[in-house]
């Protein structure tokens, strides 16, 4: 060819990409003024009428408590909701999403009574309904706070009519549930023990609990048996071991394992070491009750035992200024089982108080008894134990309500009571110490063996006040899990729209666990393992405790008469629900007893019960409100879908399938998916003590919501994972690489008007792209229906990375620039580009949500300003393109080779691009049919030939550069030349000038 235009400046010949669309993304400015305009045009409402009449996808929200800003476990939740609901909608499902919150309860109450604590007031001195409107005021600021948050993190639902526990038609629902309780006798007051918090002066569930590593008290206490069908066992003394002193003053038995193997042994001394010519003082400290006295243990913890005595008689003479070390030995007696106790009778350690000590503490036989730890002899305190209540309650014994709801003992308690010294919480650890008063008056008695403060173990803690709890017997208010559920259905209660509530199915008539249980096995997991997990915890739970001893919550709408029993009547139900409609739960009071009654009953006969119910059961409620109400005509009932953390199986899952399956025979619910919890870059869990917590609302600030979105729908959600700098510093670089996409394909697609009509025989290349993008497809729409969305996003970027940007774009890119504006091959490339954005853009919309919104309005402004929006469309139609994966894949392969082997010349500075490379590849790895051309071509190089080596090799060109493409080609008669395609190409631009 000529080189007469070699001077030339060939930069206006070339098509490079145009777009304003920038590459620095600005997210914490961008993104609020994109969500305003949402909020504008209604972006929710407009989804709703765009997905009317489809088949729906109800995920019900689970309601968080509105009591302080959202924290990382917020976002993740609401992220993944989200995905969820965005996902079903691109799908052309009709996916509402109603928001919601938990208003009632203790969390809220403590803030509130925070408050009073700071200004010095006592909370029980306001009257009740200033301090419930206090509290309403309160769940109602952190609503608004934590609504705007969400929105801001790119939650889209129906933020103007989210629903809240403490709405008036709400509480009315709850108590209409319960009254289906009521009615069918599914409800009944009994004095069990119960978790307690002494701090908070209430009963907790179990979900309201966290377990802490704590260290306690551990003592070893003998209890002389005074009567047995053993001759040689009395005057001997059963020793008992627990970690919860506390306990002893109202001991009323012992347990005994009936399979255990006991020994009587003998502790006689064998002389001191270290006590010189005190010999007198050693006399009076091994006759205080260590030595020459006869004890019961389980034969295997003997060994544990004698350590204990050991190491505590060593701890007793060092205190009292002696550095000596008792000897001792243990001299057998004889073995016996445990069954052989019954009968035996021994006396408490206090017996010479008379009164309650006077009475013997009978042996009885627990099957809970093991050998893991202590002595074998169980101590039962009824008031202070589940296996201690039923044990006694078999044998007739009842609890003594010693401890009040402070976690003191009665003023009139005969031991620990009055004395102004001990009148200390249970809980305190001086009350249990080794020299608290308990071990030293059972010192005294010459009755404690053993005390340390050493016993490591974990201890239930209330999550709100962080204090430990107890067991504590007190009257509640329960749900019987054992009892067979009424054949005939319950009444419908409060629903205040047309939606129905679903009746009794036919398994109604066996017992609530029974319908949990069959519902768990019915109700899909995800992942699997929730089944187990909830599944254990319904098979052993206790019966439910609904009742609070609180004053913020939906109260227990009971009148009782004075045997126990409780009113059923529906119509006095019907008018407390209605009550409760117009004025909330204010309206359960004493002044209005009559009034509910009715002619019908004497006010006089009846007690108004002040209790609220255990905020679970609210939230378990929250279906029937939510879902059944018709006052969110597009929710149905019942839900696909619960999500939420995995501790959850002991929550709101559980009051939920329990709630539901009392009163519907069912859960209501079909699926449930538990994600884990959020913790810090080095797997620990984040505390503020600890410094290691990371804001979301922070990071929406600094980087903008779109990489939070991205990072909690990248991590594998179903297990623990992290959050850290370093993880957000990769989450960004995948954010960069995916918005560059979207540059790219905004500047490739610059005026492009075309479509697949237009391209007559796709070329091989695209074809091969159009198949992965087919593949990419299925995979998406399978990862979003099964939930699994960091596999969701991992494929949608490493596409756009791997596939495109690395692959197809790098080989296109010399199309793109360079071929004729009437080029089929540059026309089918931009053809494929503009189904890759259509594609591309409605995958990603559901992940960065901000992000989708800005690539769309840049390539149509037009249908931003006429109300439109990424997120109103649909899954694409991707064009089911056929390709030789095979050849493609081992060209990929190859093309891998070609660029290793060039990289070293580059490095070195033997070459600056891969264009000047003269590449040599193995005949043997090029797919048939496949030319030298479109080797180089695909390799980016110079010129490509074959040999019969088995490895690549790369010299430097020895051919000119074109001044156009700056592709080295024996075409190019010098530098600056133009190779033939673009000589063709210029002369005919510059003829139609």
């Amino acid at each position: 060819m000529s080189n007469d235009t070699a001077k030339r400046d060939y930069k206006d010949t070339v098509f490079l990409p145009k777009t304003d669309f920038p590459m620095k993304a600005g997210l914490p400015q961008k993104e609020p003024g994109i969500a305003a305009r949402w909020r504008e045009i209604g972006l929710y409402e407009k989804l709703r009428e765009a997905r009317q009449g489809r088949e729906k996808f109800i995920l019900h929200d689970g309601p968080p408590y509105a009591n302080g800003d959202m924290h990382i476990g917020h976002a993740l939740n609401h992220i993944l909701k989200d995905m969820v609901c965005r996902t079903q909608n691109l799908m052309g499902k009709d996916a509402p999403y109603v928001p919601g919150w938990d208003c009632h309860g203790l969390p809220i109450e403590w803030k509130v009574e925070e408050q009073y604590r700071k200004k010095k007031l006592n909370k029980d001195e306001v009257p009740a309904k200033e301090f419930r409107a206090e509290c309403r005021a309160y769940a109602q600021a952190w609503v608004d706070v934590q609504r705007e948050q969400l929105k801001r993190l790119g939650i889209m639902g129906d933020w103007d009519n989210p629903y809240l526990t403490m709405d008036f038609q709400a509480e009315a629902t709850i108590v209409a549930e319960l009254c289906k309780f009521a009615e069918a006798g599914n409800l009944y007051r009994g004095s069990k023990p119960v978790m307690w918090s002494p701090v908070e002066k209430t009963a907790l569930a179990e979900a309201e609990v966290e377990y802490e590593d704590i260290t306690s008290t551990q003592i070893d206490v003998a209890f002389e048996i005074v009567e047995s069908p053993i001759p040689e066992l009395v005057g001997a003394h059963a020793v008992i071991w627990t970690t919860t002193p506390w306990t002893i003053p109202v001991n009323q038995a012992l347990a005994y394992g009936p399979e255990v193997e006991y020994v009587l042994v003998e502790t006689l001394s064998t002389g001191v070491v270290g006590w010189g010519d005190q010999k007198e003082a050693a006399d009076a400290n091994l006759n205080r009750g260590y030595f020459n006295r006869k004890f019961i243990v389980a034969s295997a913890l003997l060994e544990d035992f004698e350590q204990r005595i050991g190491r505590y008689l060593t701890t007793i003479l060092a205190s009292e200024g002696h550095e000596a070390t008792a000897r001792m030995k243990f001299l057998k007696h004889q073995n016996f089982k445990g069954s052989d106790l019954a009968g035996t009778l021994a006396r408490h350690p206090m017996h010479h108080l008379g009164g309650f000590y006077a009475a013997s503490r009978p042996l009885l036989p627990g099957d809970f008894v093991t050998t893991d730890s202590g002595t074998g002899l169980v101590h039962m305190a009824p008031d202070h134990g589940e296996d201690d209540f039923d044990l006694c309650k078999s044998a007739g014994i009842a609890p003594v309500f010693a401890v009040m709801d402070d976690g003191r003992y009665r003023d009139d308690w005969p031991w620990l009571g009055g004395a102004d010294e001990r009148r200390m919480s249970v809980i305190n650890p001086k009350f249990n110490a080794p020299d608290g008063p308990i071990c030293s008056d059972l010192r005294e008695t010459g009755a404690l063996l053993a005390a340390s403060a050493d016993y490591a173990h974990s201890y239930p803690h209330s999550w709100r006040s962080k204090a430990k709890v107890i067991f504590r017997c007190t009257p509640q208010w329960f749900v019987p899990m054992d009892k067979p559920l009424p054949v005939t259905p319950a009444k419908a209660g409060v629903s205040g729209g047309s939606a129905p509530t679903p009746e009794m199915p036919a398994s109604a008539g066996t017992t609530l666990r029974e319908v949990a249980t069959s519902e768990i096995a019915r109700v899909e997991f995800i992942p699997g393992k929730g089944r187990n997990r909830i599944g254990a915890m319904v098979e052993g739970r206790p019966d439910w405790v609904l009742s609070r001893q609180r004053a913020w919550g939906v109260p227990i709408t009971l009148f009782v008469r004075p045997d126990g029993s409780y009113l059923q009547d529906p119509e006095v139900n019907a008018r407390i629900v209605a009550a409760v409609m117009q004025e909330g739960v204010d309206a359960w009071e004493e002044a209005r007893k009559a009034e509910y009654l009715g002619a019908g009953y004497n006010p006089d006969e009846y007690e108004m019960v002040t209790d609220i119910l255990d905020v679970w059961f609210d939230s378990g409620c929250t279906h029937a409100f939510v879902l059944e109400s018709g006052r969110w005509p597009d929710l149905t009932w019942p839900a696909n879908l619960y999500l939420e953390g995995s501790d959850q199986h002991r929550g709101w899952f559980q009051s939920s399938l329990l709630q539901s399956s009392a009163t519907r025979g069912r859960a209501p619910y079909d699926q449930v998916l538990t994600h884990g919890f959020t913790m810090d870059s080095k797997g620990r869990k984040m505390s503020k003590s600890e410094g290691n917590t990371i804001s979301p609302v922070t990071m929406m600030e600094q980087t903008g919501a779109d990489i939070i979105r991205l990072w909690a729908l990248s991590v594998d959600f179903t297990e623990d994972h992290r959050i850290g700098d370093e993880i957000l510093k990769g989450v960004g670089d995948q954010y960069r690489r995916l918005r560059n996409t979207f540059r790219y394909l905004l500047g490739a697609l610059d005026g492009f008007v075309g479509d697949m009509s237009d391209t007559g025989e796709i070329p091989e290349l695209e074809r091969y792209v159009l198949s992965l993008l087919s593949e990419l497809d299925g995979k998406l729409r399978k990862a979003a229906t099964e939930y699994d969305f960091n596999s969701y996003t991992r494929l949608l970027v490493d596409f756009c990375n791997e596939d495109l940007s690395a692959f197809y774009f790098d080989i296109r890119k010399d199309t793109l620039y360079c071929e004729g504006p009437d080029s089929d091959l540059r026309n089918s490339y931009r053809v494929v580009l503009d189904l890759l954005f259509h594609a591309l853009v409605r995958y990603a919309a559901p992940v960065v949500v901000f992000t989708a919104e800005e690539v769309w309005a840049a390539r149509y402004p037009e249908d931003g300003e006429q109300g439109g929006s990424v997120h109103l469309l649909e899954w694409p139609v991707v064009p089911s393109v056929s390709a030789d994966r095979g050849k493609w894949d081992a060209l990929r392969v190859l093309r891998e080779r070609v660029t290793e082997a060039i990289e070293p010349l580059r490095r070195d500075k033997v070459i600056r691009s891969s264009n000047e490379a003269v590449v040599i590849v193995p005949a043997g790895a090029v797919p048939d049919g496949v030319t030298d051309n479109e080797l180089a071509e695909l390799f980016i190089t110079g010129t490509v030939t074959r040999g019969n080596g088995v490895a690549v090799s790369v010299t430097k060109s020895s051919d000119h550069k074109c001044g156009r493409c700056w592709r080295l080609l024996p075409d190019v008669s010098e530098d600056g030349a133009l190779c033939g395609r673009c000589d063709d190409v210029v002369g005919a631009m510059d003829a139609a000038q």
